[in-house]
């Protein structure tokens, strides 16, 4: 069978990434609070957790695409390294600026920052995959390293706003 075209798998990957980001959003609960989905699930409606809706379904894709597509495209882990980096970072970015613009945050925004993140990654991706070179082993490193953090924060997370549940005002996991 003759490899899936690489703008077929992102469009699909795309829809999957969006489907399994709100079912995340949702399956911690679902679960009766299991410690395990905890890791991959948003816990509370901290910024940081809703990060996990965009990360993991995306580097579930990012894996497949690298079986697929990393001997034809050399750069494919480190283009998708970067799309996962800005999509995060957009997400935050997009929080805090219309929150700080508007004094409060709308759901409707809130919701929409989701999927804008990740065209804004896959954006990217597209853009640089056959331009960027790096280091694949430092990619997995990095993104395995991130994938560390979002396990540790889970149960230890950082006192900071960017954890913090701003409906319970709490941290982490329910105690």
């Amino acid at each position: 069978m003759k490899k899936m075209k690489l703008t077929t798998f992102e469009i699909m990957s795309v829809f999957s990434i969006f489907i399994l980001g709100v079912l995340l959003h949702f399956t911690y609960d679902w679960s009766s609070k299991n410690s395990f989905v905890a890791l991959f699930s948003a816990i509370n409606e901290s910024t940081w957790e809703h990060l996990k809706l965009i990360f993991f379904p995306t580097l579930l894709f990012t894996f497949i695409g690298c079986l697929l597509y990393q001997k034809e495209i050399p750069n494919f882990l480190c283009a998708k390294t970067k799309g996962i980096l800005i999509s995060l970072s957009f997400l935050v970015l997009f929080f805090y600026t219309f929150k700080g613009i508007m004094g409060f945050s709308l759901a409707f925004l809130n919701i929409s920052s989701f999927f804008i993140s990740v065209l804004v990654g896959e954006y990217f991706f597209f853009k640089e995959v056959y331009q960027i070179s790096c280091c694949n082993k430092m990619c997995l490193f990095f993104l395995l390293f991130l994938m560390l953090l979002f396990f540790l924060f889970t149960f230890y997370p950082p006192h900071i706003p960017l954890f913090q549940d701003p409906i319970t005002n709490t941290f982490g996991l329910d105690k």
